[in-house]
């Protein structure tokens, strides 16, 4: 096995493991181990294999498929190859999938057998130079391409400020902007991560994530490799299975959904005494889950805070205090700051927008430089469009986000205060409050209430505790009960959906 001198963030990735080729990576359920050395062998394949099908540096490889370990042996050969991964969400549709392909134009569409004939005229269409395809086995024409090749591929030289991802923000397929993403960001990011959370070659991250993602692909499987260390590696969430591999895991990041169902288990806190770090992000964990999942096994919840476009940006502690309802501190190399609308940052304690500096940033939006611009100060800071506040000792809080900022009667709502008051309601599960549009008010508050399983809740019982600490133009002017929130596929609840169904509340 190579180093691959040259290769920004390959290099990277494959420095722990130079001289244990035979250390495990991958641990899958059917009780099979695949070594550092035989996957990067076929991360060489693969390389070799997008090479040989005129891939050049700087052309874009796009894979809407099922999460198999074959994606990540794409994703590094990629890499090797001088290539652009851009993973795509299996549930894209067709029209979404056309959109994308249009925009970033890749050299390469890797694809599910089943979409291979839908997506073809669509791919051809768009420039799209070859489709082959991956199953959710693993099998499929790319696998057929990559044993074709012997390992030992010489990586393509890449440089800091050369893209090595490209990430679509979520959204409608109208709006949604191809984060650029550089083998700086990527590197910097993952190595101070490891060294923030203490990842070592003995570390077993529980991989329950997808890996069209950040979180999952960037955070989860970079900060493993860089570390020299192994993933159990789930094609998808399963409390179950988690529960039953957790004794030989040390760690595990999820997002919050992930926690609360995993505290219905009933041998959560025996399978939990091997673990050293479980960490949350994607979006915000309840303070309640936070109380509970410590009660029950004996671990603080490590929160953090990223984006598509910053990568992570903030932590809690590794050592010291994991404060509920905080994502921490800015990691080591990155700034933030709340700032007002026109960029003049704000004292401590006021609520305003957060803005990032960093080499973890992003290089800016595919084809989009107008985009770019309005979203990046000339002193080199992100408008990340999250509404939040820092406390007296320093934690980031966030807010919300400014497009679900509510503006009722001429006044400012914060979604998140509103929401953390009727949360501690007893048989409250989780809330969201959302501003609908109100003939009189322009828009009003209006509570949307998941009660806990067998609880019976009523109106009254979630206005009544929020009189006192709130002002009235805060005070929800509708509650409503559901079963469950909306979410995207990494458990963020979708708030436009809840905006979009209840528009005409109010006539």
């Amino acid at each position: 096995m190579n180093d691959y001198q040259g290769n920004h963030l390959a290099q990277s990735l494959a420095k722990a493991s130079l001289g244990r080729e035979d250390a495990p990576f991958i641990y899958h359920l059917n009780g099979k181990t695949l070594s550092y050395g035989r996957f990067l062998a076929n991360a060489e394949r693969m390389a070799a294999a997008l090479t040989d099908a005129g891939l050049k540096p700087g052309d874009r490889v796009a894979v809407q498929a099922a999460k198999t370990v074959t994606m990540l042996e794409l994703y590094v050969g990629t890499l090797l190859a001088g290539g652009i991964f851009l993973p795509l969400n299996p549930a894209y549709t067709t029209d979404e999938v056309s959109y994308f392909l249009n925009n970033a134009a890749p050299h390469i569409l890797v694809c599910d057998p089943a979409r291979a004939d839908d997506l073809a005229p669509l791919a051809r269409s768009a420039g799209t130079g070859q489709i082959w395809t991956l199953g959710a086995d693993g099998t499929g024409s790319l696998t057929d391409r990559r044993d074709a090749h012997a390992p030992g591929f010489q990586a393509v030289p890449r440089g800091p400020e050369d893209l090595a991802a490209i990430l679509y923000t979520s959204g409608t397929t109208g709006r949604s902007k191809g984060a650029m993403l550089s083998h700086r960001a990527l590197e910097s990011n993952s190595q101070t991560l490891r060294e923030l959370w203490r990842f070592t070659a003995n570390d077993v991250l529980i991989h329950a994530l997808p890996i069209f993602h950040t979180h999952g692909l960037f955070v989860a499987t970079n900060i493993t490799m860089m570390a020299g260390g192994s993933l159990i590696f789930l094609p998808k969430f399963d409390a179950d299975t988690i529960i039953r591999e957790m004794p030989r895991a040390t760690t595990m990041m999820g997002v919050p959904t992930f926690y609360t169902r995993l505290l219905e288990q009933p041998g959560l806190a025996q399978a939990a005494r091997n673990m050293r770090l479980f960490i949350s992000g994607s979006a915000p964990l309840l303070d309640e889950t936070h109380r509970r999942w410590q009660a029950v096994t004996g671990h603080a919840i490590l929160e953090r805070y990223g984006m598509t476009e910053t990568n992570m940006t903030t932590s809690n502690p590794h050592d010291g205090e994991r404060r509920p309802g905080t994502v921490g501190f800015a990691l080591p190399g990155v700034e933030i700051r709340v700032c007002d609308d026109n960029g003049v940052e704000l004292p401590q304690g006021e609520i305003g927008v957060l803005e990032v500096r960093g080499p973890n940033l992003f290089s800016g939006y595919w084809k989009m430089p107008e985009k770019t611009a309005e979203e990046m100060r000339d002193d080199g800071f992100f408008i990340t469009g999250d509404v939040a506040r820092i406390d007296g000792d320093g934690y980031l809080q966030i807010v919300g986000r400014a497009k679900d900022l509510i503006i009722s009667g001429g006044l400012n709502v914060y979604p998140k205060e509103v929401e953390s008051l009727i949360d501690a309601i007893d048989g409250v599960l989780e809330s969201a409050v959302i501003g609908v549009p109100h003939p009189d008010l322009g828009e009003a508050v209006v509570a949307v209430v998941v009660p806990e399983r067998g609880a019976t809740l009523d109106a009254a019982q979630i206005l009544a505790p929020l009189e006192k600490p709130l002002a009235r133009f805060k005070q929800p002017k509708k509650v409503i009960f559901v079963d469950e929130l909306p979410r995207n596929t990494m458990g963020k609840v979708q708030k436009n959906a809840l905006r979009q169904q209840y528009t005409a509340l109010f006539g």
